[in-house]
Parts: structure tokens; sequence; C-alpha cells
């Protein structure tokens, strides 16, 4: 069980405990990862000591770290955060430490990989392939058929790849339980590897491993199974995925409910539903909670606790979403950058108030009355 700092009485449903296997999350509020593109050679720098000790002070739940590349080829770009050597193991152990002992929101890892989409330029370099003369690197794909106009083309992946790819989640997972994680999510969203074995607009294999949807997550399933096998016993594990790739081609509501129920059975522990990443062609419209829905036929589906994300900012539309049952957590991601105490805006307009550390108590309005008049009046 791990709740640290202070923990209040709540009465609000996005301010209620809920447990995830051998933990106890204060609250439904989760972090979404968030690429930062400021490793140095997959090495967490001070950069992500200050960014994850932001997080570890929101309040939220639990926070994930970025996207974790389990190998050098599985990066996004150079720039991203990666988990397989002793020196990218102590580098982030010492982000972990540190957020652990001072921050009230104790940290989860991402872990991923690129796929047909790595090699690429951090989006503050313009984005887009990577050329030779700045580093380049082979990329991997359930098939060979780069993700745009431009873009490396991915070698086919054999068996000896696959089980290389296996062999580095199953290695980056020990190491993430040696930092201090208190709980993974495999990356199976957003068009990159493990998505892009289940987006038939990626997948066109035709052996076991493609065709319909029984095929094409036969390898996502793979991957989970190794990695649940060896992540502790006490531990969550979660897999972050498309509920739909947003494009008529692509992966479909009925294929990710499938994917998550064949997940169930090998010990899945929670579901973050998102969306799209598999084409370069097409957007969503974007709107207040516009995969909420995705998320909520996938825990209908399952039993198994799921988040939503994707622009849910209002904290009464995220409280309504945990009081009427349609999901059991909500992610935010660039709102908590924006707004880095959300989950306290959140508490307070719901009237609870947040994990919080006892240094920064006197920031809230009802530890502090009269530095809040405005607020205080408001609310009365």
């Amino acid at each position: 069980m791990f709740i640290s700092g202070v923990f209040y009485p709540m009465s609000a449903n996005l301010f209620s405990p809920i447990n995830l296997r051998g933990i106890t999350l204060a609250n439904r509020i989760v972090v979404a990862p968030m690429c930062q593109y400021s490793a140095v050679d997959g090495v967490a720098t001070d950069w992500h000591m200050i960014h994850c000790g932001q997080l570890s002070l929101s309040g939220a739940g639990l926070a994930f770290i970025e996207a974790t590349g389990v190998e050098p080829r599985g990066r996004i770009s150079p720039g991203c955060v990666g988990l397989w050597s002793d020196e990218t193991e102590a580098a982030l152990k010492r982000v972990v430490d540190a957020c652990h002992l001072h921050g009230v929101t104790p940290l989860g890892i991402q872990l991923g990989h690129a796929g047909r989409k790595a090699s690429a330029y951090a989006p503050q370099g313009g984005g887009g392939p990577l050329k030779p003369e700045d580093g380049a690197w082979e990329t991997l794909g359930p098939s060979a058929i780069p993700f745009d106009d431009g873009w490396h083309t991915p070698k086919a992946m054999d068996r000896s790849d696959m089980d290389a790819v296996i062999s580095a989640f199953v290695e980056s997972a020990k190491r993430s339980a040696r930092a201090g994680f208190v709980a993974a999510e495999l990356h199976c969203a957003h068009g990159y590897l493990l998505s892009s074995f289940l987006s038939p607009i990626a997948n066109r294999r035709n052996d076991a491993y493609g065709g319909d949807i029984q095929g094409r997550m036969k390898f996502p399933l793979e991957v989970f199974e190794a990695t649940r096998a060896v992540w502790p016993e006490d531990k969550p594990l979660g897999v972050r995925m498309n509920g739909v790739d947003w494009d008529d081609r692509g992966l479909t509501i009925d294929d990710a409910i499938a994917f998550s129920k064949a997940l169930v059975p090998l010990g899945c522990d929670f579901f973050d539903i998102s969306g799209g990443g598999n084409s370069a062609q097409v957007r969503p419209d974007l709107g207040p909670a516009y995969q909420a829905s995705h998320a909520a036929a996938v825990e209908a589906a399952t039993g198994v606790p799921t988040m939503a994300v994707g622009m849910i900012r209002d904290p009464k539309l995220a409280d309504s979403l945990i009081k009427d049952g349609s999901v059991s957590m909500v992610a935010l991601a660039r709102g908590l950058l924006y707004e880095p105490k959300w989950p306290w805006r959140a508490a307070f307009e719901l009237g609870v108030e947040p994990p919080m550390p006892a240094q920064h108590g006197r920031g809230f309005p009802t530890k502090w009355r009269h530095a809040f008049p405005e607020l205080m009046e408001a609310a009365e």
C-alpha cells in the first residue's frame, strides 16, 4: 500500500481511494505519460528531477513518467528516456527516490518501443524522421510499411526480432522494479510498436501474427505475459491502448475490447484508453472527454479499472465520469503542464482537500482562508 504525505477524508468520487493490486491510490486522478525529449543517450537528467518532482507534488493519485524505451532502437527520438543499462536505471532511481521521499504522488513507468515511429526528431526539433547524418537507426514494425511518406521503412520483424524485443521488455521491467516504480503500463497505443501490431493499417502480415484481431494481438499478448511474469506480484501492471485508430481502416472498439478481454486472464490490472497515431492522415474531432466512451466500453466489457483520457479538464466532468460508473480513473497530461496543481483546484471545487506536502499546506484555500477571501466567499 502506498499513500504518502497527508491523507484526508474525502467524499467526492474523484477523490475516493482505489485499490490496484497491492497498492492504494489516494484518488482517481492519474498523470498520463508525457515525453520530454530531454535525456542524453537514454539517461534521465536534472530536467527529469525537476519535471517529475513537480508531478509528485501535484496531489494526483499516480503519475506516470514519460514513455521509456526498453532498448536504444525503441526510443522515439535521441532525447527519449530509456531503461536498458545500469546507467539508465541509476538515473531513474535517483528521480524516483527523491520524488517518493518528498512528494505525495507515487510514480509509475510506461514501458514502450517506438517501432516504425522511432528514429525521429523531437517535436522541438521539428519532428519527422531522422536523417542519416543525424544518427538515424533501423526501425522495426509488423510489416515493412512506413508510418508516412518520407519516413523510414521498418524491418518486418521475424521471430528473432520478436524474441529480442520481448527480452528487452522483460529486462526493463526488472530494472523498473529495482528503481522503485509502484506501477507500470505497457505502451500499446499511438502507433508505436505494440500498437502497430494491433492495427490493420500497419500490420499486413500473413502469418500467425497478422490477419484478424486474434492474430494481430498475439505478439502484444506475448510481451505482456512475459513482462507480468517478472513484474512484482504486489504491483499493478496495466496497458495503455487505443480504443480506436480514428481511421476506418484501423483498429475498432470491438478490436480493443477483444484485446482487453484477452489481457485479463494474463493479470492485467488496469487499462488506459487513448486513441490514434497509426495514421498520419486522420485526426479525431477533439472535445471534452472525447475518448471517454471508449474507456467506458472497455471497463464495462472487462470489469477491470479503466481510465479515460483526453481533454478532461473540468473537475465536475471528471467527477461525473467516476460517479456514474463510466470509468474508475481519469488521466490528464497537457492540462497538468498548464496547471500543475490541477488536483488542488479540482479538490477545492468539489469540496474536499487533496493530498499535499506539509510545506505547501498554506497554499490551499481552506488551510489559509484569509489569503484567499474571494475563493472562500464564492465557495460559501
